[in-house]
């Protein structure tokens, strides 16, 4: 017993004087540096050097790994998001930029209310957009929280990629406890994928520079396929409390037509909408279960974030910075 307890108080001393974190770290992190040189040539003794810079942090792991709470009721998740905090500073946002925001629209096709709208969700129009330094936070992740190490680590790798291609400091940059950055909270890879230079500047800074922002979370409705003057979602009832749950255990992806959720129970009076397809979700109201159809558009809101508590958030939030903006002009 006394000999295990020296090894293991040797194995804590030297890990302590050459500063190894708890959990296994040095092989997989070692690999990742060997396989960014060999697949994308950079410097091995530069990226070790800066993987030493870089820190775990044990406040990220702990809220990765805390449990779910209680499901809060939509109407109580809607309170944290349609405010007049978001639906004011969205008017003002909307008047600074609304050059760059009509651009937008006629560009990518997506209404200012919308892109306003994320933005507001995400940071509130820049105020709050993450201070933990993504670096920090994707080490942590990407090896030390085994449950979704993959997914960080080509997040890392993509984040090396874009840092090294316009030439910002790893270092500095800043983002949420998951790696989110800017404006509209882009992972690495969707920044690789969407983020744009709309100033022209030849640099995509969706930190500091609004207009790229605008311009990014634009590009990133366009390319998931949102389409210009289409309604986004419709009130709905069902027939009962069964067809209801029929509607919304269908697959999430609006390919339903009209007339054959009608069959399924869907209740709507009229043709208006049966040209388009859909998908049903409810959510919990004051007044008890509501029923919507999310038509295509609705769909590519929760591109952004999977969630249809989400999605309505922001067209809510939307719809009331758009009504207020517009009574003011």
């Amino acid at each position: 017993m006394k000999l295990r307890q020296g090894f293991y108080l040797f194995l804590w001393i030297v890990a302590s004087i050459c500063n190894i974190p708890a959990q296994a770290e040095v092989v997989p992190l070692e690999m990742f540096i060997n396989n960014m040189v060999t697949k994308h040539n950079f410097d091995k003794q530069a990226l070790t050097q800066l993987f030493k810079k870089a820190k775990v942090k044990n406040s990220i792991l702990k809220v990765m790994s805390r449990p779910a709470g209680k499901r809060r009721p939509w109407y109580r998740y809607r309170e944290n998001f349609v405010t007049k905090k978001r639906i004011n500073g969205g008017v003002d946002f909307w008047r600074t930029y609304a050059n760059t925001l009509q651009r937008a629209k006629s560009t990518y096709g997506v209404p200012p209310e919308i892109i306003i709208a994320i933005i507001g969700v995400e940071t509130i129009y820049g105020g709050y957009t993450g201070n933990n330094r993504i670096i920090d936070a994707l080490k942590t992740l990407s090896f030390h929280y085994p449950k979704r190490a993959d997914f960080f680590r080509k997040e890392l790798e993509a984040f090396l990629l874009v840092t090294r291609e316009e030439g910002f400091d790893p270092l500095e940059m800043k983002g949420s406890y998951a790696g989110a950055m800017g404006l509209g909270q882009f992972m690495p890879t969707s920044y690789q994928n969407y983020a744009v230079d709309f100033d022209g500047d030849g640099q995509r800074n969706i930190w500091t520079n609004v207009v790229d922002a605008i311009g990014s979370v634009a590009n990133y409705f366009k390319q998931h396929q949102w389409q210009p003057g289409q309604p986004v979602l419709l009130a709905v009832q069902v027939d009962d409390e069964i067809a209801g749950q029929t509607l919304v255990d269908l697959e999430f992806k609006p390919q339903y037509s009209m007339p054959q959720l009608k069959k399924m129970g869907l209740r709507k009076l009229g043709n208006q909408y049966d040209d388009y397809s859909g998908l049903v979700f409810d959510l919990e109201t004051e007044q008890g279960k509501l029923y919507w159809v999310g038509f295509n558009n609705f769909y590519v809101i929760t591109r952004y974030n999977r969630s249809t508590r989400y999605a309505m958030a922001v067209y809510q939030l939307a719809q009331e910075i758009k009504s207020a903006y517009e009574d003011l002009h």
